[in-house]
């Protein structure tokens, strides 16, 4: 798959993530539960399936972005291990500041997913440029 494609699948990836954020504020608990779960799960078969690519080499993954790897799998499983602790919250201020925690996640990972964006972007330029370079070499040319 071409880099542009790579981009434009994330990008509407995106869209139905912001897409199902907002539609969740309407929904029944019983019902958001269930896609809360279903998130989590969908999340850590991906984060598995990019550590399998990894390691078999398939991805060709530098060691720093392997390392951002390990970094984000260690911070996703303290916060779920984080929210599985709280779901037991019993009082109403306890479970308000679960709330306001959950949320600081998402904003952290919404910033951390944008950041990831802005490397993409150069990390695609950069190959782009690369190819042009390796071309005008081929024919003969300075780059």
């Amino acid at each position: 798959m071409a880099l542009s494609d790579e981009l434009s699948a994330l990008a509407q990836r995106a869209k139905e993530v912001e897409d199902r954020a907002r539609a969740a504020a309407d929904e029944a608990r019983s019902d958001l539960q269930s896609k809360v779960d279903q998130a989590s799960e969908a999340a850590r078969k991906k984060a598995d399936e990019l550590a399998e690519r990894t390691k078999a080499g398939e991805a060709e993954a530098s060691q720093r972005w392997a390392e951002v790897q390990s970094d984000w799998a260690r911070h996703v499983k303290k916060i779920r291990d984080n929210i599985a602790s709280k779901k037991k919250a019993l009082d109403v201020k306890e479970a308000q500041r679960d709330a306001d925690d959950a949320e600081d996640d998402a904003v952290a990972a919404i910033h951390f997913a944008s950041s990831a964006l802005d490397e993409a972007q150069y990390a695609v330029l950069d190959a782009i440029l690369a190819q042009k370079d390796a071309d005008e070499i081929a024919a003969g040319q300075s780059p």
